[in-house]
């Protein structure tokens, strides 16, 4: 274990960064009587030996701040290793009263709390982790330092503990996806963007909001969280979804042509005719298209929406069943509205076989249909 690291509450260092640093580090000088106990202790095999020297470790040295939340790291790690997390999490939560910026305890606190399935925890770290290392780039700028100086030691400082950063990212994109309660996944989601702006999680965290809102069904706040995404990622798919399948049901004026707006844009960023598109892209294109078409019908655009609604059934079949049968119903209904009625039986019949909840409306507008034929015999 490397005992050489930088706390700013330690010792006043003659460097520049550890003064500046945004990330906390422990430091243990070379020489010290610290780091020569540290040296007997890190030659002990015996594990149950080296926790109780530690333990004497932190007793001996407790007017060191440096040297105590190093100790209670230490101690917490050897618990982590041992089974008992809840000490474990007890001694670290110690170690960060001494070190609170310090990136390497918050892994291993987070580390710790995901071991104990504490979700609750894990994204407290997490979240605790990820402000610290976005501060790296908001520290003021030493006046000792040129501006070419002080960009190369702050790119040296996030590349230094990028690692850290991912980790606790994901940590918390994995607590989101456990998170069952609609009302608080959403209220996750929402401190998890701030904190890990353009994450690499940033399509299905998107998608996790769209589920939450729409179980919600809180209209407003999930067109906010959609302009919000968009604002910093104009590309997201689901989010171009979402949008587009919000406002084609909301009966506010001006709504619908809107929710043509992004399920075009939406198309466009699917890409679904490229050589590289792939099942996810498809499908996406395909709900796209379905509610393009949806939404031209709703504005009396009946023939312009059928080109639209056969896109996406031909997308959607055998990708996505119940999207598939969304589809190809809408489609049945604007073949019926256009009294096309062979093309009609023929579609809705298909949607009739499809398990769902689709397929009770289906059957009812096929009967429809088939009795509107048999008038016209």
């Amino acid at each position: 274990m490397n005992r050489l690291r930088c706390l700013g509450s330690f010792i006043l260092l003659s460097t520049s960064l550890c003064l500046h640093a945004q990330v906390g580090k422990i430091v243990i000088a070379a020489g010290t009587p610290e780091d020569q106990a540290l040296t007997a202790i890190s030659n002990e095999s015996d594990a149950q030996k080296k926790l109780s020297m530690y333990e004497d470790f932190l007793q001996k040295f407790s007017a060191n701040p440096a040297a105590v939340a190093y100790g209670n790291w230490q101690i917490s790690q050897s618990y982590q290793s041992a089974g008992d997390l809840q000490k474990a999490l007890g001694f670290g939560d110690k170690a960060l009263e001494g070190a609170p910026r310090d990136l390497d305890i918050l892994v291993s606190q987070t580390s710790i709390a995901q071991q104990m399935k504490d979700d609750a925890r894990t994204l407290e770290y997490s979240f605790k982790g990820g402000e610290i290392y976005d501060s790296i780039e908001k520290q003021p700028k030493p006046e000792a330092l040129s501006d070419q100086e002080f960009a190369t030691r702050v790119e040296e400082e996030k590349t230094g503990n990028k690692a850290s950063y991912e980790f606790l990212e994901a940590a918390a994109f994995n607590a989101i996806v456990d998170e069952q309660d609609a009302k608080k996944r959403m209220a996750d989601i929402e401190r998890f963007t701030p904190v890990f702006p353009n994450s690499r999680f940033q399509e299905p965290v998107a998608s996790y909001a769209m589920m939450a809102l729409s179980e919600l069904k809180d209209t407003p706040r999930m067109i906010s969280y959609g302009e919000r995404t968009l604002a910093t990622n104009p590309n997201s798919l689901p989010t171009l979804l979402m949008m587009a399948n919000t406002y084609v049901d909301d009966p506010k004026p001006g709504s619908l042509a809107k929710s043509v707006t992004y399920a075009q844009r939406a198309i466009e960023v699917a890409k679904a005719d490229a050589p590289d598109a792939d099942r996810s892209r498809k499908v996406s294109a395909g709900v796209a298209h379905s509610t393009l078409g949806y939404a031209l019908m709703k504005q009396d655009k009946t023939v312009a929406s059928v080109p639209e609604l056969k896109s996406a059934s031909e997308l959607l079949k055998g990708q996505d069943d119940q999207s598939f049968a969304v589809a190809a119903y809408r489609l049945g209904y604007a073949y019926a509205k256009l009294n096309k009625v062979t093309e009609a039986r023929e579609v809705l019949t298909e949607v009739t076989k499809i398990q769902g909840p689709v397929q009770q409306p289906a059957q009812e507008l096929l009967a429809k249909v088939n009795a509107a034929r048999a008038k016209g015999k």
